[in-house]
C-alpha cells in the first residue's frame, strides 16, 4: 500500500466517523453536522466533500493517482457541492410526495405513517416495519427513475466541462456549450451501464436503506455513498475506452 493510499483510507475513516454517535460529537453534530435549519451549508459541504473524494478513488482506480494537473478537484468539489443541495431537495419531495401518492392510488395503507416514524426499527415496533420497508423502496425506486438520469447527465456535462477548460476555476466557470456537450455524450456506456445497471441494481437499493434510516442520516448517507459513486464512475469510464 502506497502512503497516499493510506492517507486517504484514514481520511475516510475520520470522516465518517463524524457521522458516528459518539458522546464527544453530539453537539458538533446537533448543532451544526445534523441542523436542519443548516440543510443548504451541510448538503454542500457533505458532498462537495465526500463525493469529490469519491472522484480522486475512481482516478485512483483508472490512472494510479488520486489527482493531476487538469483534473480540476476544487471545480468538482464546488459542481457536488450545488449537487448535494439539489440532491437534499430531491430527497424532501420524493420522501414526502411519495407515501401520498402510495396511500391515495396504490391503496398502500399507513405509507405516510410508516415514513412519520423515526427509523425502520421504531416503524417495525409500532407494526409498521414491512409497510415502512415499501414505502422507502418506491421512495427510492420514483427518485432514482425519475430524479437521477437528469442528474447523472447534468454531472457528466460538467465533468467534461471541467476537463476540457483545463481543471482550474477561470475555465469553469466559463459557460458550459450544452449543446455541444450533450450529443457527444457516450449513450452506449451512459444508457447501458449508468442507466440500466447503476440504478437498479445499486441505486434503488442503496436508497432504500437511506429512506428507512432517520432523516437527519440521509444526506449524510447519500454523500458517502458518493465514495462508492467515484468507483462507478471509473468502471464507466474504462468501458467508455472499449466501445
Amino acid at each position: 500500500m502506497k502512503k497516499a493510499d493510506f492517507l486517504m483510507g484514514l481520511l475516510i475513516t475520520l470522516l465518517i466517523m463524524l457521522f458516528l454517535p459518539f458522546p464527544f460529537l453530539k453537539d458538533f453534530q446537533k448543532n451544526f453536522l445534523f441542523n436542519h435549519n443548516l440543510w443548504v451549508v451541510t448538503s454542500f459541504i457533505k458532498f462537495g466533500v465526500l463525493s469529490t473524494i469519491g472522484e480522486s478513488i475512481g482516478l485512483r482506480i483508472k490512472t494510479g493517482v488520486y489527482n493531476y494537473s487538469g483534473f480540476g478537484l476544487l471545480p468538482r468539489s464546488i459542481v457536488w457541492g450545488f449537487l448535494g443541495i439539489a440532491i437534499k431537495m430531491a430527497f424532501v419531495i420524493f420522501a414526502t410526495g411519495t407515501p401520498i401518492l402510495l396511500e391515495n392510488f396504490f391503496h398502500i395503507h399507513n405509507a405516510v405513517d410508516s415514513m412519520k416514524t423515526s427509523d425502520i426499527f421504531t416503524a417495525k415496533a409500532e407494526g409498521l416495519g414491512f409497510t415502512r420497508f415499501i414505502t422507502a423502496f418506491f421512495i427510492s425506486s420514483f427518485m432514482n427513475l425519475i430524479f437521477a438520469p437528469v442528474f447523472m447527465t447534468l454531472h457528466k456535462i460538467t465533468d467534461i466541462h471541467i476537463l476540457s477548460t483545463g481543471g482550474n476555476l477561470k475555465g469553469f466557470f466559463t459557460p458550459i456549450p450544452f449543446h455541444k456537450i450533450f450529443p457527444s455524450l457516450n449513450w452506449e456506456v451512459q444508457w447501458d451501464f449508468v442507466f440500466k445497471k447503476t440504478i437498479p441494481f445499486f441505486w434503488i437499493p442503496a436508497h432504500t436503506i437511506t429512506f428507512m434510516m432517520p432523516s437527519e442520516y440521509r444526506i449524510a448517507f447519500a454523500a458517502i455513498l458518493g465514495i462508492f459513486l467515484g468507483i462507478i464512475l471509473a468502471i464507466a469510464a474504462q468501458k467508455s475506452r472499449k466501445v
